[in-house]
């Protein structure tokens, strides 16, 4: 049995991991089995999260006042928590793909970025491509345009030396 100290030294750890995550999904997991929740950790893990089954008055102490405060008040039934300081969309995939396969793990509710969404605002986030992926087409958006100025460049020199060849081989050029 813990002591009040190390109580408070697991409220506060709780408080400043919960105050670093931008990113956090509430979900239920009533009726799971230890080998489904094993596998759980696991697919977290993999996304770069962290997954965290804490009771609900201790999980809304921890966010009081902070972000969270919203998310985790007035809990109601078996809560889990799975936050991240990385990217939402990895996480949101991996808990939805787990979700569909175990119908026991729920969706409850979310935080994104530090904004309360609901469980369709999460299946929403969840369909869209990973932040390397938006980077990689908001640059190609970018260079797109610098990539067609070289062409049309290039196709002046370019139509200027078929031009002056094509004068030479059909004599054109005689002084």
């Amino acid at each position: 049995m813990k002591n009040k100290k190390e109580k408070q030294n697991d409220l506060e750890k709780l408080r400043e991991q919960l105050a670093a995550s931008k990113n956090m999904f509430l979900a239920g997991y009533e009726k799971m089995k230890v080998g489904q929740d094993f596998e759980l950790r696991k697919t977290v893990r993999g996304a770069g999260g962290s997954y965290r089954v804490i009771k609900n008055r201790i999980a809304e102490k921890a966010a009081e006042g902070g972000e969270a405060g919203a998310l985790l008040k007035d809990l109601k039934g078996m809560c889990a928590i799975a936050y991240t300081s990385g990217d939402p969309v990895a996480l949101a995939k991996a808990l939805s793909t787990y979700a569909k396969a175990n119908p026991a793990f729920t969706f409850k509710a979310g935080m994104v970025e530090g904004r309360v969404v609901d469980v369709t605002g999460i299946q929403q986030l969840a369909t869209l491509p990973s932040k390397d992926e938006l980077f990689a087409k908001l640059l190609w958006v970018i260079n797109a345009p610098a990539q067609q100025l070289v062409t049309v460049t290039n196709a002046v020199a370019r139509n200027l030396a078929v031009v002056v060849d094509q004068g030479v081989k059909e004599n054109k050029f005689q002084s």
